[in-house]
């Protein structure tokens, strides 16, 4: 009998995905959920999106976008394929699929903060009915979905792999990246038992090009872990390597462009004034708190974190000469910082490097604006504040500053203009010529 039920549970969902019938639900509407929200209404699917932010669902059913990449012709258009927005979440009983895409940061103590995902699947829960399928897509540590989702689950009398179906599939989102799509970025899917991997590849397969299977939910928890943490270890090497470049009179630059000449063997990073985002500066603390159980010590991964976290203190020293060598102090100095986002040509602050070095600049008693196209007016955030609006690049406003410190390379910003009328331009991306007499690399 029991076999019947959890047959009956599954052909039923995967009949329901087939025909896309199936309502899917993404709970949080971030760069991550929506984007995937947008993807399935696309596919013909009835979307229902939730999110406790009530400007957001007021502004996606206005059929309005709030993220610069995402036009508002895209959300008007899932809107007229019936993506609807709300705040309740007793409405998960009406999907089929359920996605959590919310934030998983770190707590003050640099461990993994599991509140926001904890929070969600315990609202979710009390509206839960067999039948359904659960993805947690946030970035999280190998263990996560068997040792926290899945006895929330049963606890509520849900068999898993019988009367529910629980998938960790890691989000691969890249803002502002115009070459890979929600669609053409392949999917990892894992699944806490066979017919959870059968119903995951099921949802993922109508939404998303190429869907990769693999045996657990804890190998694709790692994967995700693996891609991030690679991409934070090789750019802690690069900026090591710009540190010693940096001390032998040698552009790293150019030497990063010679090296990718090589068509084997080699993969170009680039080093910059620190990492930003919610994924690199984070995602590798999460492996090394779980690994700490296990009893190992991750030192490779901790020294990458490591110097990557000193580069804003080492930009901040290379602006500090760069004034000396003019007979100037930092306190007192005006200092624009081209670009606060923590990446090129998106909006997104989160763990911004540049905010970083703001801080640091303030503190040591420099005057410090900025000018960011995508960030017209700094944000409130938890730990930072400036108020601040973004300043309109001109020669004027630009020979007013003692430095032009260049954080993040927008490609709005008009270089030349910058080159002709700064007095003293620290480059932390390698745009300028280095060997112009007011260009510092840092």
């Amino acid at each position: 009998m029991r076999d019947e039920i959890k047959s009956v549970h599954l052909e039923q969902l995967l009949t329901r995905l087939r025909e896309r019938h199936a309502v899917i639900g993404i709970i949080g509407l971030g760069y991550v959920g929506l984007p995937l929200a947008l993807r399935y209404a696309a596919e013909g699917f009835h979307v229902l999106g939730i999110d406790i932010d009530a400007a957001k669902v007021d502004q996606l059913n206005r059929g309005e976008s709030y993220i610069a990449h995402i036009k508002g012709q895209t959300i008007a258009a899932a809107r007229a394929a019936g993506l609807v927005a709300s705040s309740d979440f007793s409405r998960v009983v009406e999907a089929d699929a359920l996605i959590i895409c919310v934030p998983t940061p770190l707590t003050a103590y640099r461990e993994p903060d599991l509140s926001y995902v904890i929070g969600t699947v315990e609202s979710l829960l009390p509206h839960m009915r067999p039948g359904q399928l659960l993805s947690l897509e946030s970035t999280t540590y190998p263990g996560t979905t068997e040792e926290e989702l899945r006895p929330r689950l049963e606890a509520r009398g849900l068999r898993v792999g019988h009367d529910v179906f629980l998938v960790f599939s890691p989000e691969r989102e890249d803002p502002g990246n115009p070459d890979f799509h929600t669609r053409t970025i392949p999917k990892i899917c894992g699944g806490s038992t066979d017919a959870c991997l059968e119903a995951g590849l099921a949802l993922y397969r109508q939404a998303i090009d190429t869907v990769v299977p693999v045996s657990s939910t804890r190998a694709a928890e790692l994967t995700k872990l693996l891609e991030n943490i690679h991409r934070a270890v090789n750019i802690g090497l690069v900026n090591e390597m710009k540190i010693i470049a940096d001390r032998m009179d040698i552009d790293i630059h150019e030497v990063i462009r010679a090296a990718a000449t090589k068509p084997f063997g080699f993969t170009a990073y680039y080093p910059g004034p620190g990492l930003g985002g919610h994924c690199i500066p984070i995602d590798p603390f999460y492996l090394t708190w779980k690994a700490r159980q296990f009893g190992l010590h991750t030192r490779f991964i901790e020294l990458a974190g490591e110097i990557n976290s000193d580069m804003p203190a080492w930009v901040i020293a290379k602006v500090a000469d760069a004034l000396n060598s003019r007979s100037r102090a930092v306190m007192g100095s005006r200092i624009l910082v081209l670009g606060i986002a923590y990446k090129k040509d998106v909006e997104d602050m989160r763990e911004s490097p540049s905010v970083a070095l703001m801080e640091l600049l303030r503190a040591r008693g420099a005057v410090v604006e900025y000018s960011d196209p995508h960030v017209p007016v700094f944000p409130r955030m938890r730990e930072h504040h400036f108020d601040l609006s973004s300043v309109e690049l001109t020669p004027a406003s630009l020979a007013s500053y003692d430095v032009v410190l260049l954080a993040t390379g927008h490609s709005a910003f008009d270089y030349e203009l910058v080159r002709q009328n700064a007095s003293l331009i620290v480059d932390t991306r390698g745009v300028f010529p280095t060997r112009s007499p007011n260009v510092v690399q840092a």
